[in-house]
């Protein structure tokens, strides 16, 4: 492969029911960085139907171009039709690094992507920066969270990584930039399509997204019981918080995994994060550490998530949640 014909970054755009993701606005900023770095151009990639309205709206978060694919088969996503799209898009303009965010979409697209256009995949990274070589270096983390991987693909294209929701931090919005939007054609393979979506149905949920909130109580092995949980749910309501889990308590059936915050669960970066009966287990410290201001409850002194902490307080957590949730009540 001659990769001197392969330039730009490109970022994939994703949307759900026609509202552009985070995600996607999160890689745009990294993006701009790179491309930055390569004095090269960041082109967004964004496909869906009835999409095009919000094209324009990328050029704000760092885009300088556009391409745009509105059709009916790309309404909701499938497997096929949205792989024939990118791969497609990837032979006409060659792209040097290809960005997708490490969503449920993003995870099963881009193995699908990587396969098909024989060219290497770096999942759920979370350092992305430009080498002296000008590669791509894609760092990850490997064996359980104890050891970061630094991944370079020297000899294909495009250079590809998945990126965890909430690892990077989206670019200043500019409303002031614009740029060009390219309506761009699929020749679609419809023989291939061996799946169709009939019909949605959501669960129905009152709970917030945990990457979402602007404050996190978080859960671990020290809370102990559903009892403990309880109070955690008691103090949030009171700060007007979510309360999220370390995987110890997701593991112990005490919260679910979709409020799991570490390696194997989601990356968050909250106004403030109380970390409760958490002892800071590296692949959790992974998942919370660029938060704004960390509290820290533990009865180990020595617990590692005192390192990282702005606040910390020795102590039985279950104790010091309920007196703290006492004193806010009578405030």
């Amino acid at each position: 492969m001659d990769i001197s014909n392969y330039k730009d970054v490109y970022v994939f755009v994703e949307q759900r029911e026609g509202v552009i993701q985070n995600i996607a606005l999160e890689l745009l900023g990294k993006a701009r960085d790179l491309a930055n770095a390569l004095d090269e151009k960041v082109v967004a990639i964004c496909p869906g139907h009835t999409i095009a309205n919000k094209a324009k709206g990328l050029f704000a978060y760092g885009a300088d171009r556009v391409l745009c694919i509105d059709d009916a088969e790309l309404g909701v996503y499938t497997t096929e039709p949205y792989t024939q799209a990118i791969a497609q898009i990837v032979n006409s303009y060659k792209p040097g690094i290809l960005m997708i965010g490490a969503t449920t979409i993003g995870r099963d697209l881009g193995p699908r992507l990587s396969a098909r256009l024989n060219t290497g995949l770096t999942a759920d990274c979370t350092q992305l920066e430009i080498g002296e070589d000008r590669h791509l270096m894609m760092t990850r983390p490997a064996f359980g969270g104890n050891l970061m991987a630094t991944i370079v693909c020297k000899e294909h294209r495009p250079q590809m990584s998945t990126v965890r929701p909430g690892v990077m931090k989206p670019g200043i919005k500019d409303e002031s930039r614009n740029g060009e939007v390219e309506m761009v054609s699929i020749d679609f393979d419809r023989t291939k399509f061996r799946v169709k979506v009939i019909e949605t149905v959501k669960e129905k949920k009152n709970l917030v997204d945990i990457t979402e909130a602007n404050v996190l109580i978080s859960g671990g092995r020290g809370i102990g019981s559903e009892e403990g949980f309880e109070l955690l749910q008691q103090l949030a309501k009171l700060l007007g918080a979510e309360v999220s889990a370390s995987r110890a308590a997701v593991d112990s059936g005490l919260s679910t995994h979709e409020r799991q915050v570490g390696q194997t669960g989601k990356t968050v970066r909250p106004d403030v994060y109380i970390a409760a009966g958490i002892s800071g287990a590296i692949q959790h410290l992974a998942g919370m550490e660029e938060s704004e201001f960390i509290i820290a409850i533990n009865k180990d002194k020595s617990a590692p998530i005192f390192q990282i902490a702005d606040l910390g307080i020795v102590g039985d957590a279950k104790k010091i949640i309920a007196l703290l949730t006492e004193k806010l009540k009578k405030e």
